[in-house]
C-alpha cells in the first residue's frame, strides 16, 4: 500500500486515485495506521460478519453455518440473532477511537495523516529474532513537494446510470401501477442497469407485490457488468446483444434473457454470450442466454434458475439453491463445493465425467419422471424467451437427446429433496426383469 502510494506520488497520479486498506483491520488503530500508509477507504468486512454473530468456524461454503449467518437451512437460520444496530454499534465505536488518536496527534480530519508516514516508527522488541525485519521502505514519504498527495477527485464521480432516464420514464408504473415495456440502446460502459430501478419498484411495491414482466426493458447492444444486479420481481430485462461479467450478480427475483439479435449470423450455442461470474449470490428468479457463459457461472447462486448453452471453468461453484441448466459443453472443477441446489448439464461428447469435481457432489442420468418435467419445462422457456435453436433442437429430439443429460446434486441434499432422484429400488428390479 504504501509503494503503491509514493509510485502515483512522484508520478504525479495519487490525486486521481482513491486507495483502500484491507485485511484484518479491527480497531480505530488499524484504520489511522491504514490512512498513514496511503488509504483512503477501510475494509472492515471480518469484524463487521462478527458483530452480526459470525463465530469463524469457516463453513460458510458447507451450508452449515451454526450461527445462521451463511446458510439456507432455516433451522439454521432461525438461530442468526444479529441486528443492523449491533453493526452501527461497532463503527460508531470505530470512529470514536479513531477521533481520539486523531485528536491527540493534533488533526482534525483522516484525509490530514493519509500518506503521512512520518509518523509512524517501528517498534523494536529488543529481540533479535523479532527485530531482523526492516520496515524502513515502507516507512519511507516520497517528496512530492507542493503536491498534494491524496486523492482529490469527487468521491460522487461515476455518472448517472440508465436507470435514471428508466426511472423518469417509467413514471406511469410508480404513479399508477401501469404495465409497461420501455426500450434502449446500451453499450458497455453503463453498468449495473436495472439495480437501481430495482431499489425504488422495492420501496414502492415490495419484493414480490408486482407479477413477473410487469416492467419489461428491452435493450440492444452490449451491456457492462452488473446487468440486472439485484432485480427483483416484476422487472424483466431482454437484451439483443450480449453481456459483460457479473451478469445478474444478486438476482433477487426478476428475470433477464440475453440472445443475439435476429439478424446475427453467429451459431448462438458456440460463441459467449455473457462474461464471467454470472448470478454470482443470486437468490431468485430466472436468467436465460442463448449462448455460452464464461468462467464461474451460477456462483454461490441460492435459488435462481438459469438456462445457458455452455460455460467455462468452475460451473456451480459453492452453489447453494436453484436449478442451473446447460445445454451445452462445461470446462473444468464444475460443481466445486456445491453444497445445495441442481443442475443439469447436456453431455453430446460424453466429456462431462472428466471435468466434474465430484469431492461434495453426485451424478447420475435423469431417471425420475418428475425431475425430467423440471427440465424439460426450463428448457422450453428458455427457447421461448430466447428463440434458441439448441434448445429447440433438443426439444424437438428430446427421446433421443434426453438420455445424455447429467443431474448433478450434492450429496448431502440427496435424502432432503422434495423427491427423489432415483428410482426406488423394487422398480429398478422390476424394469431389468
Amino acid at each position: 500500500l504504501s509503494e503503491v502510494h509514493q509510485v502515483l506520488t512522484l508520478n504525479r497520479l495519487r490525486h486521481r486515485v482513491r486507495l483502500r486498506a484491507d485485511g484484518g483491520i479491527k480497531t480505530g488503530r488499524d484504520i489511522v495506521i491504514g490512512a498513514m500508509l496511503g488509504a483512503e477507504e477501510y475494509g472492515i468486512g471480518t469484524t463487521s460478519l462478527i458483530a452480526m454473530g459470525c463465530i469463524l468456524v469457516r463453513q460458510c461454503h458447507s451450508n452449515t453455518c451454526p450461527v445462521g449467518v451463511c446458510t439456507q437451512d432455516q433451522r439454521l437460520r432461525d438461530k442468526f440473532v444479529g441486528t443492523p444496530e449491533k453493526v452501527v454499534n461497532l463503527f460508531t465505536f470505530l470512529a470514536e477511537e479513531v477521533r481520539e488518536i486523531l485528536a491527540d496527534l493534533g488533526m482534525r480530519t483522516l484525509d490530514e495523516v493519509v500518506g503521512r508516514t512520518d509518523l509512524l516508527h517501528q517498534v523494536s522488541r529488543g529481540n533479535p529474532y523479532l527485530d531482523d525485519l526492516d520496515l524502513n521502505p515502507i516507512l519511507v514519504r516520497a517528496d512530492a513537494g507542493d503536491y498534494i498527495a491524496r486523492c482529490t477527485v469527487d468521491r460522487n464521480i461515476v455518472p448517472e446510470t440508465l436507470d435514471a432516464q428508466m426511472i423518469e420514464d417509467a413514471e406511469p408504473l410508480f404513479r399508477d401501477g401501469e404495465k409497461m415495456q420501455l426500450a434502449y440502446n446500451i453499450r458497455n460502459t453503463q453498468r449495473a442497469i436495472g439495480a437501481k430501478i430495482s431499489s425504488k419498484i422495492t420501496r414502492q411495491f415490495g419484493m414480490s407485490s408486482l407479477q413477473p414482466g410487469h416492467l419489461a426493458l428491452r435493450l440492444r447492444g452490449s451491456a457492462g457488468q452488473s446487468l440486472g444486479a439485484f432485480a427483483v420481481q416484476g422487472l424483466r430485462i431482454e437484451v439483443l446483444g450480449d453481456a459483460n461479467d457479473y451478469c445478474g450478480k444478486g438476482l433477487s427475483g426478476g428475470t433477464i434473457v440475453v440472445r443475439p439479435p435476429t439478424s446475427s449470423p453467429i451459431v448462438a450455442s458456440e460463441n459467449t454470450i455473457v462474461g464471467n461470474v454470472v448470478l454470482y449470490g443470486a437468490t431468485a428468479g430466472k436468467f436465460f442466454a442463448a449462448g455460452l457463459a464464461g468462467d464461474r457461472f451460477c456462483v454461490r447462486n441460492s435459488g435462481a434458475a438459469a438456462v445457458v448453452e455452455g460455460c467455462g471453468s468452475n460451473g456451480c461453484e459453492y452453489m447453494t439453491g436453484g436449478t442451473a441448466v446447460i445445454l451445452g459443453p462445461v470446462e473444468d472443477n464444475f460443481g466445486a463445493g456445491m453444497t445445495g441446489g441442481m443442475a443439469f448439464v447436456y453431455d453430446r461428447d460424453d466429456t462431462f465425467r472428466k471435468r466434474v469435481n465430484g469431492d461434495s457432489i453426485t451424478i447420475q442420468r435423469v431417471e425420475v419422471d418428475y425431475w425430467d418435467e423440471v427440465l424439460r419445462e426450463l428448457i422450453e422457456e428458455h427457447t421461448a424467451a430466447t428463440n434458441s435453436a439448441q434448445g429447440r433442437h433438443i426439444l424437438d429430439n428430446w427421446d433421443r437427446c434426453q438420455p445424455r443429460f447429467w443431474q448433478i446434486v450434492p450429496r448431502d441434499m440427496l435424502d432432503k429433496l422434495p423427491h427423489p432422484v432415483r428410482q426406488p429400488e423394487a422398480e429398478v428390479v422390476g424394469a431389468a426383469e
